[in-house]
């Protein structure tokens, strides 16, 4: 099965490679397409998502006694972990929505954002002129009040890189970026293609997202007695192609990306690094997008 499209899928993805890199112009028009979407998704479904965003605090009684470990370093201890409401609240919501408005695809890859799927319009087909698909990839990063940083940890199965495919066997391999930051910095090996090629030759350029859900946290002395939903920031990551092609975002924001919350003796296969929403905001002021609740 490896082999059985390749010759094809090596031909139409260097023929796109080329025509997205001389016309990026395209990419980045089908990011604010999809930005577009998700914050209208966001609109539309607010009530909904603050209901069960804050489901999670009523059910206390439920998980009081189970509750999730304490994720990064050096928790402080009075607040529960709610990555996984954020990724349950967001995620269902968004595929529905999705499946709704587009024609939808949900290709398996191995490893990946939380929710992913390849969506389909005439609308689409408009922007990339060359296909009516993009694959969007969704990372859901929810956080508390002294974790809402203007950033995101991303690990490097959620960006895009160079996108090298020369010789028809090797398949795609990714030049390392520089992930730097004003006293280190580090190699990020991102893994993602900037561009797929379905078994049924659907081109699709790949869009990455951060959904990050912004809880507050009621107290009533030194306990915490609720985590609700109190904001939402939406940011868009450039597809690799913007990133170190054309018109190469890394040269022009070398800050882009800056080192990570890994121990530099972690495999460098999994070190993650941090995206700036204050760059994306320099980049084009529409990549990040809060909204209040």
């Amino acid at each position: 099965m490896f082999n059985t499209y390749r010759d094809t899928q090596f031909k139409l993805y260097n023929e796109a490679f080329k025509y997205y890199a001389k016309h990026p112009e395209c990419l980045v028009e089908i990011e604010r397409f999809v930005t577009n979407e998700i914050c209208h998704f966001i609109d539309l479904h607010l009530p909904e998502i603050k209901r069960d965003y804050d489901e999670a605090s009523y059910l206390h009684p439920f998980w009081k006694n189970y509750t999730p470990l304490d994720r990064g370093r050096s928790p402080v201890g009075d607040q529960y972990p709610w990555i996984e409401v954020g990724e349950q609240v967001f995620g269902n919501k968004l595929s529905r929505y999705f499946s709704a408005n587009f024609g939808v695809k949900d290709s398996g890859l191995p490893s990946g954002s939380d929710d992913r799927c390849i969506i389909s319009s005439e609308r689409i087909k408009q922007i990339l002129v060359k296909t009516d698909s993009v694959w969007v990839f969704i990372d859901i990063k929810s956080a508390g009040p002294r974790d809402n940083f203007e950033h995101a940890v991303m690990s490097p199965y959620q960006v895009s890189g160079t996108g090298d495919w020369k010789k028809k066997g090797d398949g795609i391999t990714n030049k390392p970026i520089v992930a730097k930051g004003k006293l280190a910095s580090h190699d990020f090996m991102c893994s993602l293609s900037p561009i797929y090629v379905l078994s049924d030759y659907t081109i699709a350029p790949l869009a990455t997202f951060v959904i990050k859900p912004v809880y507050t946290m009621l107290r009533e002395g030194e306990e915490t007695v609720g985590q609700p939903l109190e904001r939402i920031k939406v940011a868009c990551v450039p597809n690799g192609i913007l990133l170190t092609q054309n018109p190469n975002y890394l040269q022009s924001y070398p800050g882009l990306f800056f080192p990570g919350k890994d121990d530099k003796k972690k495999d460098l296969r999994k070190i993650r690094a941090r995206v700036s929403f204050d760059v994306l905001k320099e980049i084009d002021a529409w990549r990040v997008v809060e909204i209040d609740v």
